[in-house]
């Protein structure tokens, strides 16, 4: 080939790179579980080792007032739609209250669509079963964990929660795997290995790392140096409001900052893999967390923390980074939200949302590049309780462009509310310390209003609850967890009780397996069905033999059923003729079509 020849090929190399980094970056959106606005150098925490995202701060873009729900299941799924999380029907973290309906279209099926590969690797936290999990809802390569995360309900039979969080099963494209290693690194190792398999095509790399949420499970050696340390009140900067909690527990401070050392070391090796293959300059980085922090300690003079719709629970680290499109090093102060990300992505990667509803976020595309003149104010709302269903006035907040209205009381729904409304001038008072409620009445009935429009809309298709499908070619067996039962009495203790609404996809004989990880010598398992309002016979119940191998960590009993096609509630109880209980899990397997 001519040396002319070489260089136009060569210039037509780089207009077709340069082309497709304009218009289809790959995007690669870390975020962390239970990491507050203070677990980072960059936020002025004196201790905590994250040199790897303080630099990368520094050269990034940064939402310096950006939102997230109180906890994490709402969180994601507005992060992932682009909608308020109670469009998409989650409105918890557990008990069949964290599962995003299957209508809901979300960032991953949008990427997707263009001839985006799309991968998950972490936590997922919207469903465990079909047609909710990630495999279902867009994500073409997935290694995750069930539930909200490890040494939970959800886990898998085989696993200790003492130790889950080192060589743990996880669910790799639809099937469990035995994996080695600490989980951050797993699921680093697992993001690495999708981000080089093909340059042909851009990629969505979702990493949901689940540290350092609790149980504080680290390697000693990551949380030793920092047991040396000051970790009291006393060895961090006096300013905004005091720690929030009952307690400081230091050895659970100190494996947190080893956890959040772990996930600096991590993203660095995400960071240098995209150098490494010459993708750092078409790859759009996002690095941020889902709420405030899990534990009591420093949170950079923030109001509270996890779980409260305060400063401390709702205000988040956001930094986004895209080589020639954003402005490094550019501070945007106004306010934005998990709703703004599936937007902003699209919009940076050229992909036209084409269905309705609209987001309820916007594209911050031109605030990230500096360019925006004229941004439009907006009210951004967050509202978190337990309970089945939102109710008007719980523990919600509504943030404008300066004042934010909180009426933090409620979070446990058996009390009964008599709601307290704050006022915060935000611009003024960062640290919530000082309440004007009394001095700007207008103020607070406009946001009043505001919210009140919100919450009738937002809710308006009601709360039904989402059902897991059993006999569906999808996944077959389904193993069913505490993670989504309900009920009154449903939970995660040892006497818990509750049940599963799932649905039928085929008519026909189910094998229903029993398990409990404590020994029982009785099971009953009830099979109603909603839609014509009875019992299908008589309850199976029934003695349990003795397994051989009495170091079984499960002892499980099993038992056929004819079910029709259709809704059905599942309850299957374990225990001796004194006591009764709620099965550990109940797994479903479809067997043959009905005759």
């Amino acid at each position: 080939m001519s040396p002319r020849r070489i260089m136009l090929v060569a210039a037509l190399l780089i207009f077709a790179g340069a082309g497709r980094a304009a218009d289809r970056p790959n995007v690669l959106l870390v975020i962390t579980d239970d990491q507050g606005f203070g677990d980072l150098g960059a936020h002025g925490n004196p201790v905590v080792k994250t040199p790897g995202i303080d630099a990368f701060a520094k050269n990034s873009a940064w939402l310096k007032n950006f939102y997230v729900s109180p906890v994490c299941s709402p969180t994601r799924s507005s992060l992932l739609s682009g909608l308020y999380n109670y469009r998409t029907g989650v409105v918890d973290t557990f008990l069949g209250r964290a599962m995003m309906r299957p209508g809901v279209r979300t960032l991953a099926e949008r990427l997707g669509e263009q001839g985006y590969r799309t991968g998950l690797f972490g936590k997922w936290h919207l469903g465990d079963n079909y047609p909710l999990r990630p495999e279902d809802r867009g994500f073409q390569t997935t290694l995750w964990h069930n539930g909200g995360g490890l040494a939970q309900p959800s886990d898998s039979p085989e696993m200790k929660p003492a130790t889950a969080y080192f060589d743990p099963v996880l669910i790799r494209n639809g099937r469990e795997v035995k994996t080695k290693g600490y989980c951050t690194d797993v699921f680093t190792d697992a993001a690495l290995d999708f981000i080089a398999a093909d340059k042909r095509e851009p990629f969505f790399a979702y990493v949901a790392y689940n540290a350092p949420h609790d149980p504080f499970e680290v390697p000693d050696s990551l949380a030793a140096p920092y047991r040396k340390l000051d970790l009291t009140a006393a060895g961090f900067p006096k300013s905004g409001q005091p720690w929030a909690g009952p307690k400081v527990n230091t050895e659970q401070i100190a494996a947190a900052y080893g956890m959040i050392e772990n996930i600096d070391t991590n993203f660095g090796r995400l960071l240098k893999a995209l150098e490494e293959k010459k993708l750092a300059d078409d790859t759009l980085v996002i690095f941020m967390t889902d709420n405030g922090p899990g534990g009591v300690r420093y949170n950079a003079g923030l109001r509270n923390r996890k779980g409260t719709v305060y400063e401390g629970g709702i205000r988040v680290p956001c930094y986004v980074r895209l080589p020639g499109r954003i402005k490094p090093g550019h501070v945007i102060e106004q306010p934005a939200a998990h709703i703004d990300l599936t937007p902003t992505i699209l919009d940076l990667c050229h992909v036209a949302a084409k269905d309705s509803p609209a987001f309820d976020g916007r594209s911050l595309t031109a605030l990230l590049a500096g360019t925006e003149t004229s941004w439009p104010n907006r009210t951004i709302f967050l509202q978190w309780h337990r309970g089945n269903a939102p109710e008007r006035y719980r523990a919600f907040a509504a943030r404008g462009p300066r004042y934010k209205l909180v009426q933090a009381t409620g979070v446990a729904p058996e009390n009964t509310l008599t709601p307290k409304f704050e006022l915060f001038d935000l611009k003024a008072d960062p640290f919530e310390q000082t309440d004007l409620a009394s001095d700007r009445p207008d103020e607070i009935a406009a946001l009043k209003k505001q919210y009140d429009d919100w919450f009738t809309d937002v809710t308006k298709t009601g709360f039904d609850p989402v059902r897991v499908h059993i006999g569906s070619e999808h996944e077959n067996p389904a193993r069913l967890s505490r993670q989504d039962w309900r009920g009154p009495n449903a939970g995660w203790t040892a006497d818990s009780l509750g049940y599963w609404e799932a649905f039928a996809e085929r008519a026909g004989t189910y094998e229903f397996t029993v398990r409990s990880r404590t020994g029982f010598s009785r099971y009953e398992l009830d099979l109603d069905f909603p839609e014509n309002k009875q019992t299908v016979g008589p309850r199976v119940s029934g003695p349990v033999a003795t397994p051989d191998d009495n170091k079984s960590p499960i002892l499980q009993t099993k038992v056929n059923r004819t079910l029709p096609k259709g809704p059905v509630r599942l309850t299957a109880r374990v225990g001796d003729v004194n006591k009764m209980r709620g099965a550990d899990y109940l797994e479903v397997r479809f067997v043959e079509v009905a005759k």
